[in-house]
């Protein structure tokens, strides 16, 4: 076997696992979300720093997703407009605050925080300033990077959500080789592995409940712009990222 066959032999498995660990979550999570946000009006509140925000990104105006999404950033969180200070950012008190603040979150919402060690101040605070807007929120993280790295906001981002998507990430973010990982980062694989894993599990829901999605088409597929134009006048008022 090949390194790169035996890579995705190790991957393989370890999404298993994250499969496995979070079918009672995924269920949880799908039924906050068929109630508040597609039978409701609530959207879903997306935020991440570093790279976890590749996980926005992926959940944020993408085919096949939906487009109740509204993706929380400040360009200071991300790594492409300064990799330093993208960390300082994360780590500043209060910068979750004002971020959440500018999006003009509703009691329907709902939000979800990507965040793979779940211990710097921006992910924990962005939890906490939203539960005491009485907003349900929804930690995408791994459990043993919470436990492992130093508690710098005081507490974890698994201690602050109402629900934990448990990523199985092993603290440092990497998985090959296996029994002395030093590259091979997993978490941003992981991540859309769950949100896709949820966007199937709340399909099933709409289906069942004879309810259809606000899902996006491929803008680069015949008829794709049509379908979009509709979700895109409905749901500007309320992302305006959509412009």
């Amino acid at each position: 076997m090949t390194q790169a066959a035996d890579f995705g032999a190790v991957m393989c498995e370890r999404l298993a696992l994250v499969q496995q660990r979070n079918e009672a979550a995924l269920a949880e999570v799908a039924d906050v979300l068929m109630e508040r946000v597609v039978e409701g009006s609530g959207v879903i509140l997306a935020a991440g720093a570093g790279h976890s925000f590749n996980a926005v990104a992926e959940a944020f105006y993408r085919a096949g997703g939906p487009a109740t999404v509204k993706p929380l950033h400040t360009p200071e969180l991300l790594p492409v407009n300064g990799a330093s200070s993208s960390t300082a950012a994360e780590r500043r008190p209060g910068l979750a605050a004002e971020v959440l603040a500018r999006a003009e979150p509703e009691p329907g919402d709902v939000l979800f925080v990507f965040s793979t060690s779940g211990v710097n101040f921006f992910p924990v605070e962005m939890a906490r300033e939203a539960a005491d807007r009485r907003i349900p929120v929804v930690a995408v993280t791994s459990r043993e990077c919470n436990a492992a790295a130093p508690a710098r906001a005081g507490s974890t981002l698994s201690e602050e959500a109402d629900h934990v998507l448990d990523t199985c990430v092993r603290p440092g973010d990497v998985a090959y080789p296996p029994e002395a990982p030093v590259t091979g980062p997993m978490s941003s694989l992981a991540n859309a592995f769950l949100w896709n894993l949820l966007l199937a599990e709340l399909h099933s829901r709409a289906e069942a409940a004879g309810t259809d999605l606000p899902l996006w088409r491929s803008s680069n597929m015949p008829g794709g712009d049509e379908a979009n134009a509709g979700l895109l006048r409905r749901y500007l008022p309320r992302v305006p990222e959509l412009r």
